[in-house]
C-alpha cells in the first residue's frame, strides 16, 4: 500500500476497488495527473470527475464554504455512496470543474478507502473503463481497457458495477441527478 500511496502523491495513476466499483484513480490536486487520466480513459474533456475525500473538511481545499445548514445537509448524506455536486467558482479548479463552476465530491462509507485518501489527498475516480464502454468488472477486464497506460493495479476480485447515487441542492432543495447504489 505504501507503494501506491507514495505513486498517487507523486503523480501516478492506477485501478483500485472504490466503494462503489473499480475507479481508475490519481491525485485531484494534480492538473497532469488529472489531464492523463482524462487521455488514457478517452473522456470527452468538458465532463467533470468526481472527486473522493476523506472527511468533509477537505472541502476547504477546494475553497468550498460549508456553513452550518450545508455542514448537517452533508452529513445526513455522508460516508456514503452518494456523490454531492456543490459551486466551486475558482479558476485554478478549472482543470477539474471543466468550465461548469461545480465539482462533485464523494465521501465514501469504506473507512479503510478513506484512511488511504487521507494519506494521498483528494483522488480523482472516475469508473475504470473507457468512455462509452461497460466499467470494470474486475482486474482483468480493467488491463484490457487501460493495459501499461496505468501505474498499478490493485486487485479485490469481482465487484459490483453500482454507480454512486448524485445529487445536487438547488436553492437548498435535494435534487437527485442520477438514481444509483443509495435509494433517497
Amino acid at each position: 500500500m505504501k507503494e501506491i500511496i507514495e505513486t498517487i502523491k507523486s503523480g501516478g495513476i492506477g485501478v483500485i476497488p472504490t466503494d462503489t466499483m473499480y475507479g481508475i484513480i490519481g491525485g485531484a490536486m494534480n492538473k497532469k495527473t488529472v489531464e492523463r487520466i482524462y487521455l488514457v480513459r478517452k473522456r470527452t474533456p468538458s465532463k467533470p470527475l468526481i472527486i473522493l475525500i476523506s472527511d468533509i473538511k477537505d472541502l476547504e481545499i477546494f475553497n468550498i464554504k460549508i456553513d452550518t445548514e450545508l455542514e448537517k445537509k452533508l452529513k445526513k448524506l455522508w460516508p456514503n455512496k452518494v456523490s454531492v455536486i456543490l459551486p466551486c467558482q475558482q479558476k485554478k479548479f478549472e482543470y477539474l470543474h471543466r468550465g461548469t463552476n461545480k465539482l462533485a465530491f464523494r465521501l465514501p462509507k469504506d473507512k479503510k478507502l478513506r484512511e488511504f485518501i487521507s494519506m494521498t489527498g483528494p483522488i480523482v475516480a472516475p469508473s475504470a473503463n473507457t468512455e462509452g464502454d461497460k466499467p470494470s468488472k474486475n482486474i482483468k477486464q480493467a488491463q484490457k481497457y487501460f493495459g501499461e497506460s496505468v501505474d498499478f493495479y490493485l486487485d479485490k476480485g469481482d465487484l459490483p458495477i453500482v454507480p454512486s447515487t448524485i445529487v445536487e441542492f438547488e436553492n437548498d432543495v435535494l435534487k437527485i441527478l442520477r438514481n444509483g447504489a443509495v435509494k433517497i
